[in-house]
């Protein structure tokens, strides 16, 4: 079978296409990586073919020894994945001591991977270990309503997801163990990569502040829809923020418990305090 027409390649384009579509992807923004099934390998290994030698990674990550994954190409646009998939994405495998990887399909014109591949890989041998090899896919984007939140409540977690949980119950059905925060940091350097490993050791989201989200999931239609749920949060509390000084209602704590109880959703009683008097609408960082 052909790499593009691939089951698992056609949903990665058209989360690649729908992201775009939703404003995530200006120019050259945000990079996506995901880790190919054994059934996935096998049914393009007539496509799969080393192109080079093998290339440095900058770390070594031995959990992901022989895989391989599918990962953007560096300068590429989310805008062109669907037009141009070979020049925009790529596929590599990981060398067995896992310093080292090299190209079998994509990367057009002397293309190279997105230069956050290392952090990129290092997270993928977290939620390999965490998940037990479930979760495959690592995202990067830029939803406008979850940054700009950034700009507005206190860089903590226990605000961020308790907010978030109150604007709609699909948010904790969707991310039951809350949203990661990373404050404002230098994008691809080893600073925010080992910070948002730390983090995804809990969450499946990730805000990084004033930047974008950092996002893992089992397939691209679950990673793609943990996105948007939390970007629709954003959105509408951004609107009850610009309306009011702080909301007249919401869901209280014990109203959460009681629908986690029903979905038996694993809530953390951290993100479940009685909230604050109504002069002191958010807690302090």
């Amino acid at each position: 079978m052909k790499v593009t027409q691939a089951p698992f390649f056609t949903a990665l384009i058209r989360m690649c296409d729908d992201a775009r579509k939703e404003g995530w992807h200006e120019c050259h923004g945000g990079n996506l990586s995901y880790r190919l099934s054994a059934d996935d390998a096998a049914a393009v290994s007539e496509e799969l073919t080393p192109a080079g030698g093998w290339q440095p990674i900058g770390l070594s990550v031995p959990g992901l020894a022989g895989e391989i994954l599918l990962v953007t190409a560096a300068g590429q646009l989310f805008r062109s994945t669907a037009r141009e998939p070979e020049r925009s994405l790529g596929i590599l495998e990981i060398s067995e001591d896992g310093a080292c990887y090299r190209v079998l399909w994509g990367y057009w014109d002397r293309g190279r991977p997105t230069s956050e591949l290392p952090a990129h890989l290092a997270n993928h041998e977290v939620i390999k270990r965490r998940s037990g090899g479930r979760l495959r896919l690592v995202y990067h984007a830029h939803p406008e309503n979850l940054i700009a939140l950034s700009f507005v409540l206190p860089l903590d977690e226990t605000v961020f997801t308790r907010e978030l949980w109150e604007m709609m119950p699909e948010c904790a059905m969707i991310f039951p163990a809350g949203i990661g925060v990373v404050p404002w940091m230098v994008p691809g350097t080893p600073e925010i990569a080992a910070m948002t490993m730390e983090k995804v050791e809990e969450y499946d989201i990730v805000l990084w502040a004033q930047h974008g989200v950092f996002a893992v999931g089992e397939s691209p239609d679950a990673c793609f829809g943990l996105v948007e749920t939390a970007e629709k949060a954003a959105a509408i509390l951004l609107k009850v923020l610009s309306c009011v000084s702080r909301k007249r209602q919401a869901p209280s704590a014990q109203d959460l418990r009681d629908m986690a109880a029903v979905f038996r959703l694993p809530l953390k009683e951290k993100f479940l305090y009685d909230r604050l008097p109504p002069d002191e609408p958010h807690r302090s960082a």
